[in-house]
């Protein structure tokens, strides 16, 4: 595999492409935590329905508003960087995330096609547009709720950047080569249920980045509160069992990598954030 992928760069990568890759395939650091400051985690629910009505869920209007702001001064270059609505002074790379993505492109031979399952208005494509922008071409789709999809074709969307409002829709125009759930699985009822979706399209890589876990066996269900600084709000949250998670994707999944992700806690939470880069089992026996 690693001849091949070699080849591969040097048959049919632009010169500058390659110095890219070559500067993801150096030794990772180890990335500067967020602090997500005053965000806490509470509740052991018994059900999705018991945390949803213990909390205010994800339609709020202030959320979309305060996102799409945050994005546009990234999107005109005002600001560089926005994560959960959060503007920053520069950008936060999730190197590993990054290096999957460029590494999805050196095996469909420089193309980058990205399925972003809940990529808000864009936070990880305007994240990684200046690594992107040196591949063959770039098709990012975001699928998100239908009021996020619709404010991001209103306001976002271009050549590059499309938005639907469902997976289905996203495949009818173009089926991607990899995909990506940056911090977004323990925000969805039925998790597994997307990932095997996912799974059922053909994308050669999945890319998970930003996601809760803990040592015990089951899964557990709590309520994420978000302080009025950021955007007050508070909404159901998975934490995965890490043992659980592994063992239900392994049956279709291998996992090529796995890093720690950005976030922590402050509060004293039983969980850890990670990341992985997973390829299909039927492509890496083949």
């Amino acid at each position: 595999m690693a001849l091949n992928i070699k080849n591969g760069i040097k048959l049919f990568l632009p010169p500058v492409f390659i110095k890219v890759g070559k500067l993801l395939l150096l030794p990772l650091r180890e990335p500067s935590k967020c602090v997500l400051s005053a965000i806490f985690l509470d509740g052991d629910y018994e059900s999705w329905e018991q945390a949803l009505e213990d909390s205010d869920g994800y339609s709020s209007i202030a959320i979309l508003e305060k996102t799409k702001d945050a994005l546009l001064k990234v999107k005109s270059g005002d600001v560089a960087y926005e994560r959960d609505s959060v503007i920053f002074d520069e950008v936060q790379y999730s190197w590993p995330l990054l290096a999957g993505l460029m590494w999805s492109a050196v095996m469909h031979h420089g193309h980058l096609n990205v399925l972003d399952f809940g990529g808000s208005l864009g936070s990880t494509f305007f994240q990684n547009r200046e690594f992107c922008k040196y591949c063959q071409s770039v098709r990012w789709n975001i699928v998100e709720q239908p009021n996020v999809a619709r404010v991001g074709k209103a306001s976002f969307e271009d050549d590059k950047l499309k938005f639907f409002s469902s997976i289905n829709k996203c495949v009818g125009e173009s089926v991607p080569d990899v995909a990506i759930c940056c911090g977004v699985l323990q925000y969805v009822k039925e998790p597994f249920a997307v990932l095997e979706e996912l799974f059922e399209l053909g994308v050669d890589v999945l890319i998970i980045d930003r996601t809760p876990f803990w040592r015990g066996q089951c899964d557990k269900l709590c309520v994420q509160h978000v302080p009025s600084s950021i955007y007050e709000a508070s909404y159901p949250s998975w934490i995965f069992s890490y043992s659980r998670f592994l063992q239900l994707l392994a049956e279709d999944w291998n996992v090529v990598a796995q890093f720690d992700a950005l976030d922590i806690l402050p509060n004293d939470v039983d969980a850890f954030w990670k990341g992985f880069i997973m390829t299909r089992k039927a492509m890496s026996e083949s």
